[in-house]
């Protein structure tokens, strides 16, 4: 019997990918009016470069496009992208359509709720918070708690431990599965793979199911609960 989901945050409950999009080119365009030389796109380009090289989490990556640009750091183009970036990124961020309606669901059957996410502790609870998903889940842990990144088998078997469940009674959601599919698989938990939030067109994820709407993790759910 399953008794608890647990989901990856980015680009599983929340579309990360469109945040950071529509935040950078904000921050691309606020530098520009501000004073800064340079082309929209290629601005865009090289700072996805950036966060593909150094991690999505990166937080000094317009100091060091600034940097590349100007050879020194200017706190007008620094001050504006980063208030451009918070204001499209707030604006941004949402929730995958029937996040709402499939938490609520399991909650209400009784189903254990988790978030196991390699994002810095503030940075989780800050999108956590924005999209009003505070109060939902049993436990929420981020690098801050595990201190190892997806898939070290640490992550999971700390939410197997503070939910007081075995493996086999948990389902782990996720889009990345070279971590979350990986990771859960190792220590025995059943795997959903997100593939609405798949950014990169996996073909294969090798997870026990995939889903094109997070709706259907709770079909699967109640089947395997005899629901």
């Amino acid at each position: 019997m399953i008794k608890a989901v647990i989901f990856d945050l980015d680009n599983t409950l929340l579309d990360f990918k469109k945040m950071k999009e529509h935040g950078v080119r904000a921050a691309v365009r606020a530098m520009i009016e501000a004073g800064l030389d340079c082309d929209e796109e290629e601005a865009y380009d090289f700072i996805f470069e950036i966060y593909y090289r150094k991690g999505w989490e990166y937080q000094v990556i317009f100091d060091d496009f600034i940097k590349y640009k100007t050879a020194e750091i200017s706190n007008k183009l620094l001050a504006a992208a980063i208030v451009a970036y918070r204001r499209a990124k707030e604006a941004s961020l949402l929730v995958y359509p029937n996040v709402r309606r499939t938490l609520i669901h399991l909650i209400k059957h009784g189903i254990k709720i988790a978030v196991v996410s390699d994002a810095p502790g503030r940075e989780a609870w800050m999108r956590i918070y924005y999209l009003n998903l505070h109060h939902v889940f049993d436990i929420v842990l981020t690098f801050d708690e595990t201190k190892v990144h997806k898939p070290s088998p640490v992550p999971f078997k700390m939410a197997l431990k503070q939910l007081d469940i075995n493996p086999d009674e948990a389902i782990m959601v996720g889009d990345w599965p070279e971590r979350d599919v990986v990771g859960a698989s190792q220590v025995g938990i059943k795997t959903i793979f997100a593939r609405y939030g798949d950014t990169v067109d996996i073909k294969n994820s090798g997870a026990d199911w995939e889903v094109d709407d997070i709706y259907k993790v709770v079909h699967i759910v109640d089947e395997l609960n005899g629901v």
